[in-house]
């Protein structure tokens, strides 16, 4: 669709507008013989409708008079219009994104609620959207809701305490929640808010302080991560066990820093129900490792031994790339036939 200032359109009206002024001074100048300083200021001031210096003497200079009118009204209309164009046009793509946002965010289903969207919720949001997992974000900052809105998210202006803005977010249909914002009160009253509203919702709440992680448990979080906690653990280990990080770099069979956990279950159609992690030769296959198994029963084998053998219902806890891991997705697909 053709933007209402565009340069050829500002051009034209400029020339017109040249056009007019030259025609005047020219035509007042030789009806009436007016210096051309006079005749350019009896141009301006008609063309421009402000009024008339003095009525012109002659029905020719009558006549280039009632011209110049009527060329000023049609110049000056024309520039209406396109400001009403500008503006109208605007209103109305704002509204037609407005209620489109708002219709995809009414068809989610199983997607997550990101409450947050500072540091901590982008770098969620950007893990989320590389996992192809559906999100809404939900935060009432301007600056977050413009970077949400320039990189195409789907968002709700509003904050998380409140069960209204919950709500536009699809909480009744989300499938977890993520309280991320920097206020360890507003993700207390969010944890509340969502747990009160979902009572089986999966939450996971973030919280800067040890007794903010705490009530954070005890308002229904089924998850608390303490970033300040975690990375000073993390530098700690590079410094201390320096070869741990070195064995993570190349654990996989491709190697390099870029290894990522995913949980993975054994459906109950899966060819390889019933045999054991030897006899998938899953790491010959895809790469990937299987560090932990948990049971249908919920219980953990942490270091699951290569003849432990795959239940259905089981969930393999897994580190790999991701063509790793997605490889291993592949493998136990439901209804997956490949031989072994």
């Amino acid at each position: 669709m053709e933007l209402a200032f565009t340069p050829r359109r500002i051009a034209a009206t400029f020339v017109a507008v040249g056009l007019t002024l030259l025609a005047g001074t020219l035509g007042f100048r030789h009806t009436l013989g007016e210096a051309w300083g006079d005749a350019f200021y009896r141009s301006v001031i008609t063309a421009s409708l402000f009024g008339l210096d003095s009525r012109p003497q002659g029905r020719d200079a009558e006549a280039l008079t009632l011209i110049l009118v009527f060329a000023g009204v049609a110049i000056f209309g024309y520039i209406g219009a396109l400001i009403v164009e500008a503006i109208t046009r605007g209103v109305v793509t704002g509204a037609i994104a407005e209620r489109r946002r708002r219709r995809s965010i009414e068809h989610l289903r199983d997607h997550y609620v990101i409450c947050g969207y500072g540091r901590v919720g982008r770098q969620i949001a950007v893990e989320f959207a590389e996992a192809g997992v559906p999100f809404v974000v939900l935060d009432f900052n301007a600056d977050a809701i413009e970077e949400a809105r320039e990189k195409g998210l789907l968002y709700v202006e509003g904050n998380g305490t409140e069960d209204e803005d919950l709500e536009a977010a699809g909480l009744s249909r989300a499938r977890g929640l993520v309280a991320s914002s920097d206020s360890d009160a507003d993700n207390l009253y969010i944890t509340l808010s969502a747990r009160d509203a979902r009572p089986e919702l999966f939450i996971v709440a973030r919280a800067a302080y040890p007794d903010a992680a705490k009530k954070l448990r005890l308002a229904g979080a089924d998850r608390v991560v303490q970033p300040y906690s975690t990375a000073g653990k993390e530098m700690a280990k590079l410094v201390l066990k320096p070869q741990v990080a070195a064995f993570l770099d190349v654990a996989s069979a491709t190697g390099g820093p870029d290894l990522r956990f995913e949980e993975i279950e054994v459906a109950d159609s899966s060819a390889h129900v019933g045999k054991s992690i030897k006899e998938i030769d899953i790491s010959g296959r895809t790469g990937a490792l299987v560090i932990a198994l948990r049971k249908r029963d919920g219980t953990f084998d942490t270091t699951p031994q290569p003849d432990a053998v795959l239940g259905p219902g089981d969930v393999m806890i897994s580190v790999g790339t991701k063509e790793e891991l997605g490889a291993l997705e592949e493998l136990f697909a439901p209804g997956e036939t490949l031989g072994v």
